[in-house]
């Protein structure tokens, strides 16, 4: 069994993950900043730890990660047009997992990112997704320039219908929409693959089962 700490715990995307994962013989842990949360995460078969994003130092991270042996950051800004929140979830919080993950000897890490992180950003951005974006961009450079054993996963436009089981993945793929529980399905099939280390892909819905999908790439 694999401990794994997923920042953002309490996220859509981590709860979906938390589900593949105990189905898989892992032991999630979920990391969250609220503890009215927890009860909940732990129905679904997580173990949880709090862990405030904005306010803990990479110390901290460094402890919510002790005995794991993987994280995934799954954290986000949130949709509430705050552009100090991206900069402080989105990177800061990223930042301090890497950081954290790196003292407290977890190897592997998978990152949740955004389509199109590397693309140039057109001039009349709205102000709030422009940090957003750059906030992302910048935190894979730091991920992939650490020591880590990484995996950088840029999904599309996120949606809430059912898993398809199926994807378009490389690393860029025109945008589109895909499920949050085919995201979460990825993360954890990159998460048990060691090939996928070193990988950054952009992931949307598509035609090709996700072991197909991997396995065209590694």
């Amino acid at each position: 069994m694999t401990r794994i700490a997923i920042v953002g715990g309490h996220g859509q995307i981590a709860q979906l993950l938390i589900k593949e994962l105990v189905a898989k013989g892992h032991q999630p842990v979920a990391l969250v900043r609220k503890p009215e949360q927890t009860d909940e995460l732990r129905r679904l078969g997580a173990e949880t730890g709090l862990l405030d994003i904005e306010q803990d130092s990479a110390q901290d991270f460094a402890a919510a990660f002790a005995g794991a042996d993987a994280v995934v950051f799954a954290a986000g800004g949130g949709g509430d047009g705050d552009i100090d929140r991206k900069k402080a979830v989105d990177l800061g919080g990223s930042l301090k997992s890497i950081e954290g993950a790196t003292a407290a000897g977890a190897q592997r890490f998978v990152q949740v990112s955004v389509i199109g992180a590397d693309s140039p950003i057109p001039d009349d951005t709205e102000p709030v997704w422009r940090a957003y974006m750059e906030a992302k961009r910048d935190a894979d450079v730091a991920l992939r320039d650490s020591d880590l054993n990484w995996t950088i996963i840029r999904p599309g436009g996120l949606t809430d219908d059912a898993a398809t089981g199926r994807v378009a993945m490389a690393p860029e793929v025109e945008r589109a929409e895909v499920t949050r529980a085919d995201v979460a399905a990825v993360l954890a099939a990159v998460l048990d693959d060691p090939r996928t280390i070193g990988q950054q892909w952009t992931l949307t819905g598509g035609n090709v089962p996700i072991a197909d999908a991997i396995n065209a790439l590694v």
